[in-house]
């Protein structure tokens, strides 16, 4: 019989009902979850359908002493749970990024580290099968050396203007998660980043400051340069995929039966699936992973698959993202 470990869920909105899922489907491995949100009756609906305990606040779900942690609520509120959570000894997982600006991320670092804390930052692609496939044929030697390297994250349909108006722009939003994986599949820093953006769609994008689509070209620090792009308009289906091209081999990551796009090649019929209409789609098995690996490392078991401070390195590659769309020059990444 698995131990008892108890999870705390902070949050249960559209990404958090996902994690409640995910977690409960732990059960048999003596996962019990504990539901907490501001808006009670969803929190009481959700547990009603998985089976899970209510907290009345989160002070409540404080107060029982749980096991870990997870939080999946508005980003204004990460750096005080997170630093809650340090401060009273508990493991916590949170969704990117750890606070609304790398400036606001240094002090919640620094807490981390002072209290030994132990913090999982929601970079789901890591655990994705065939990015971790990617790394591998990276790093055993089977590419060769590094030519070429391009990522395309593209929505299906735009979040609302009201959303988008509060993200930090598309790099920070979309692209930091191609940021994130191209340092860690890689291994190497990127160090500078040119940005150019467009708006075709909805005026309303434009009106609060953003882009609708966005094309960034990074160099790593050994001179590996690598194209990645972004849009929320991708009607075909939600497109995210890698492609690694080496002096030996080129390796395709996302470009299996779900691929949103048809060959135009006489003849030849791919892909056969339907595409994915969201992230929550395209990466279900990555975030059912997340949580299992956040239980092992609660328990001691497993290893940490993204600590904040590789999430906060990839947050500064996407504020020199946006730097360089607004400046039009080439910028610098600041560590």
């Amino acid at each position: 019989m698995a131990a008892r470990t108890v999870i705390g869920l902070i949050g249960v909105g559209r990404i958090g009902t996902m994690h409640a899922h995910n977690l409960s489907a732990l059960a048999g491995d003596g996962v019990e979850v504990i539901l907490v949100d501001s808006d009670s009756t969803r929190a009481r609906d959700v547990a009603r359908t998985l089976g899970c305990r209510v907290a009345e606040d989160v002070d409540a779900l404080f107060y029982a002493a749980p096991d870990g942690v997870v939080i999946a609520v508005g980003t204004q509120q990460h750096a005080p749970l997170i630093l809650k959570a340090a401060e009273t000894g508990i493991p916590v997982f949170c969704e990117k990024p750890v606070a609304e600006s790398v400036a606001a991320s240094l002090p919640v670092l620094d807490a981390i580290q002072r209290h030994g804390a132990t913090v999982q930052i929601g970079h789901q692609r890591r655990l994705d099968p065939g990015y971790l496939a990617a790394r591998q044929a990276l790093r055993s030697g089977q590419l060769g050396w590094l030519h070429s390297v391009r990522a395309i994250t593209a929505d299906m349909t735009p979040p609302p203007a009201e959303f988008l108006a509060t993200s930090g722009g598309i790099f920070r939003d979309c692209s930091v998660h191609d940021f994130d994986i191209l340092q860690w599949l890689t291994g190497q820093p990127i160090v500078e980043v040119y940005a150019r953006g467009s708006n075709k769609g909805d005026p309303a994008i434009s009106a609060v400051g953003d882009v609708d689509t966005a094309v960034a070209v990074v160099t790593f620090q050994d001179g590996t340069l690598a194209t990645v792009s972004a849009t929320r308009y991708n009607g075909a289906g939600h497109d995210v995929r890698l492609e690694l091209q080496g002096s030996r081999g080129t390796v395709h990551v996302g470009l299996d039966e779900s691929y949103a796009g048809v060959s135009a090649e006489p003849g030849f019929a791919f892909p056969t699936a339907a595409p994915h209409h969201t992230f929550h789609e395209r990466f279900a098995a990555a975030y059912q992973a997340e949580m299992r690996a956040f239980v092992e490392l609660v328990r001691g078991e497993g290893p940490n698959p993204c600590p904040a401070t590789e999430a906060i390195d990839a947050a500064r590659v996407a504020d020199a993202a946006q730097e360089s769309l607004a400046t039009g020059r080439a910028t610098l990444v600041r560590r």
